[in-house]
């Protein structure tokens, strides 16, 4: 689809269909768990880290499936939500688009540290890459969190493609 095809309204646009399941990323992200028993810091960075992680094993989940556009498209709203968060901070125009690639730097960074233990399903070897990558308090468990990452993973690879796409993610 072309950009002025979105612009203009005359084709449906093709992120719509995927907007359900960023919402669940972010829902995911969110989950009071992840903070209360795996001690992630309830902080901007923390819930930061969150949604990067949670995207992080849906995307590998998209990509498992050679649902590649899928994955593309999900990390546009990922890069539109950042965008949003940026401005309500207050960051100036001339600084978001700089921000943001940087923010999507860090989201392929963390993805490819994350991807072969999620792949592989090696929790120890993702519990190290969570706790170089995720914002922990001084109780925190990266192990908790590799633990709950691995968890999702499962829970994602029971569904078929069109109900990870609904968002249809059971608790």
């Amino acid at each position: 689809m072309s950009f002025l095809s979105r612009l203009l309204g005359t084709e449906p646009d093709p992120r719509e269909r995927l907007r359900p399941l960023w919402h669940k990323v972010v829902e995911l992200a969110r989950d009071p768990r992840w903070y209360a028993e795996c001690g992630v810091a309830d902080t901007v960075d923390g819930r930061f880290d969150m949604i990067t992680a949670v995207l992080s094993v849906v995307t590998v989940r998209l990509e498992d499936a050679e649902l590649r556009r899928e994955s593309a498209l999900l990390a546009e709203f990922f890069v539109e939500d950042m965008d949003g968060q940026l401005r309500e901070f207050g960051v100036n125009d001339v600084v978001v688009g700089k921000r943001v690639g940087k923010l999507m730097g860090v989201l392929g960074g963390r993805l490819g540290a994350y991807r072969s233990a999620l792949t592989l399903a090696d929790g120890p070897r993702l519990a190290e890459a969570v706790n170089r990558n995720v914002s922990l308090t001084e109780d925190g468990s990266a192990d908790c969190v590799a633990q709950g990452m691995l968890a999702l993973k499962d829970r994602l690879a029971g569904l078929d493609d069109e109900a990870l796409i609904a968002g249809e993610i059971p608790a």
